[in-house]
C-alpha cells in the first residue's frame, strides 16, 4: 500500500469518526476542512495510481461528504437555471 492510499483511509476514518461525534452545526466546519485537506489527498492517489483509481477515491469522498456537494449542485443549478 502506497502513502497516498494510507492517507486516503487515514481521511476516510477521520470523516467516519467525526460523523459520529455530536455536533451543534451539524458538522459543516469539519466538512470544509474535509474537503480542503481531501482534495491535494485525491491529487496524490490520482498522481501515484492513475485517473481511475482517484475516480474512486473520489467517489468514495463525495458519498461520505454528500451534502456539500447536494447543496453545490442545487445552487449551481439556480445559478444556471434562474431558479
Amino acid at each position: 500500500m502506497t502513502l497516498s492510499l494510507i492517507f486516503a483511509c487515514l481521511w476516510a476514518l477521520a470523516a467516519n469518526v467525526i460523523a459520529m461525534t455530536p455536533s451543534r452545526d451539524h458538522h459543516w466546519r469539519v466538512a470544509y476542512v474535509l474537503i480542503a485537506v481531501g482534495i491535494p489527498i485525491l491529487g496524490f492517489v490520482t498522481m501515484q495510481h492513475g485517473p481511475w483509481i482517484g475516480l474512486l477515491v473520489m467517489v468514495a469522498g463525495v458519498s461520505m461528504l454528500r451534502w456539500p456537494v447536494i447543496y453545490l449542485g442545487r445552487w449551481l443549478r439556480s445559478r444556471t437555471l434562474g431558479k
